[in-house]
């Protein structure tokens, strides 16, 4: 079973500072047939705009993960972090008991485009942990990069909950398959380009549900454009 969340169907609101496209309820965004898909709980697209930014505010028992697709953030917690994060870092923020934390475009003149994931932990009220990383761009070429797990394998960032993350900078005529073990569930979100997901066509913003398949073939095809960049998810 495929099932396309197409680009245009997600929430979207713009606010001036911040142009942001909600793949599951979120905010004053509500449907109750998007609501998670396992323990993925949100996939937000914002585009940021310079100098603006999401000011101090709490968090708790969740795993929240910012994917830069370009700009600069300029990151700060109640963990007394400070730290700037810029494309191709990966930050982790595991809220815990509760953190407060602020986001904030450190340019003056270029926007801030990221992908902000939300994942449901499996234990709840543990000390708040924050990490960030960087994944080569180059380590993603036509190959799936694991970024997160739920043991920090492969040198990706750890999480709080069974679920895996990969991400694929797939070129065009270039195919990766994937094995989804059985009772496992994937979520693919399409950050820019087009490309198939077992014969379905996807393009940049496009996200699918998927379950009861148990091979996954992502295929550019050699007359796109350019690359497809894919965020793959393994979930229970």
């Amino acid at each position: 079973m495929i099932q396309l969340r197409k680009a245009g169907d997600r929430g979207h609101f713009d606010h001036g500072w911040l142009k942001t496209w909600h793949s599951f309820s979120f905010a004053d965004y509500h449907d109750p047939e998007q609501m998670n898909w396992g323990p993925l709980r949100v996939i937000n697209e914002d585009i940021i705009a310079p100098g603006e930014g999401f000011g101090t505010h709490g968090h708790r028992d969740m795993e929240i993960i910012t994917y830069m697709l370009s700009g600069t953030l300029r990151h700060g917690d109640s963990m007394e972090n400070s730290e700037l994060l810029a494309r191709p870092e990966i930050q982790r923020m595991s809220a815990g008991r509760g953190v407060r934390h602020s986001e904030v475009n450190a340019s003056a003149h270029e926007a801030a485009h990221l992908l902000q994931v939300w994942i449901q932990p499996d234990v709840r009220g543990i000390a708040p942990e924050y990490e960030q990383k960087i994944f080569a761009d180059g380590d993603k070429q036509d190959r799936l990069l694991l970024l997160v797990s739920p043991d920090g394998r492969e040198g990706s960032l750890p999480i709080h909950q069974d679920a895996l993350l990969h991400a694929t900078i797939l070129t065009p005529g270039h195919t990766i398959t994937y094995a989804l073990a059985a009772g496992r569930r994937a979520y693919v979100q399409v950050a820019r380009g087009a490309l198939t997901v077992n014969g379905q066509p996807l393009m940049q913003g496009d996200g699918a549900r998927i379950a009861d398949e148990p091979r996954l073939t992502l295929r550019v095809s050699a007359e796109a454009d350019g690359p497809a960049e894919v965020l793959l998810f393994d979930l229970p």
